[in-house]
């Protein structure tokens, strides 16, 4: 990998982005510079090659018209990481952090959103996602439940709280709880009021044409002395990495495709070696079933033959019981 100051930076396929040194970090930025990330048009990390071939597939088949019209609008195919890659200059960014000031917090339908502005010159909207009423509600309704079993004698406290006689109790659980926007973590973010120094982490997204960080995790900076030290990393950063174009030879280019398509072909190989897997399964499992029915066939056939000689034995014994009897009363009558 080399780095250059050429004029017209050349965008590299998706499977070169793992040779970029800020395509898999935290790059550390500025507000201002996040909003001047931008995505090539027509760039969704696909080989041109590929992109022209598909294009001209689509377009001179009069049978996917109707599918290409979809596609262009849907970015069905397209619907890949790379959507959520940015560059500066030439360099694929994913991941951002920054420092900055809480200058606002917006609560909006299903998200929280904090204006932080870090002294560059621009603020940045970060975006907090709230979890969903409906699962929150049905983990509650579950712990309930488990709680009820094991305390089937509902205690003084517990009925104050469930007539709702305890507001504290029906604040904490009635409140927003937010989570990540990749993992669904959970995250407490009460503490990220207006004024609070803090370091954010996230995604980038673009809303109406505006640059903004979808939350993964933060740190409340307590300390100047750290906010500091941030900064003279993010401008070293800059100067060192984000400054300088990059650059790729044709060697390494030639390699890491190679590397991709034995990816891909690994991949392809552990998607047949797990059908195969299941498919094996699902032959044993047929097998002991046949093995297990044939066995219950044949036990239920032996238990009808017993059946069968029982009551053979069954009727003898009554027959030779009544002729007993029967002979016991003769001799009774002619004593």
């Amino acid at each position: 990998m080399a780095t250059s100051h050429d004029a017209d930076p050349v965008f590299y396929p998706a499977f070169c982005f793992k040779a970029s040194p800020t395509h898999f970090t935290w790059v550390k930025m500025a507000a201002a510079d996040v909003h001047r990330l931008q995505r090539p048009r027509n760039f969704e990390g696909k080989d041109p090659l590929f992109l022209f071939l598909l294009q001209a597939y689509l377009l001179f088949s009069s049978f996917f018209l109707w599918f290409y019209a979809q596609l262009v609008r849907w970015d069905f195919l397209y619907a890949h990481p790379c959507q959520t890659i940015f560059f500066y200059k030439n360099h694929p960014i994913r991941f951002v952090s920054l420092v900055g000031v809480v200058v606002a917090r917006t609560e909006i339908t299903k998200r929280t959103i904090l204006t932080l502005d870090d002294s560059s010159g621009a603020t940045i909207d970060v975006c907090v996602l709230q979890s969903d009423p409906k699962e929150r509600d049905k983990i509650q309704k579950d712990s309930t439940q488990i709680s009820g079993i094991s305390n089937p004698e509902p205690s003084v406290q517990s009925s104050l709280s469930a007539n709702g006689q305890t507001p504290g109790t029906t604040a904490q659980v009635n409140q927003t709880e937010h989570v990540s926007a990749t993992d669904r973590t959970l995250l407490d973010i009460t503490c990220l009021r207006t004024g609070t120094t803090v370091r954010v982490k996230g995604t980038l997204s673009r809303f109406r044409s505006t640059m903004q960080l979808n939350l993964e995790r933060f740190t409340v900076i307590r300390d100047t002395n750290a906010e500091m030290q941030f900064v003279d990393e993010r401008l070293r950063f800059l100067v060192e990495v984000l400054a300088v174009r990059w650059v790729l030879s044709d060697e390494e280019i030639e390699q890491l495709r190679e590397e991709a398509d034995r990816g891909d072909l690994k991949a392809i190989e552990d998607r047949q070696r797990a059908e195969r897997r299941v498919k094996r399964r699902a032959e044993r499992e047929e097998r002991d079933y046949r093995h297990i029915q044939k066995r219950y066939e044949r036990e239920e056939r032996k238990r009808a033959k017993e059946a069968v000689v029982c009551k053979e034995d069954g009727v003898n014994i009554m027959r030779d019981i009544g002729r007993k009897r029967k002979l016991g009363t003769d001799d009774a009558e002619s004593e």
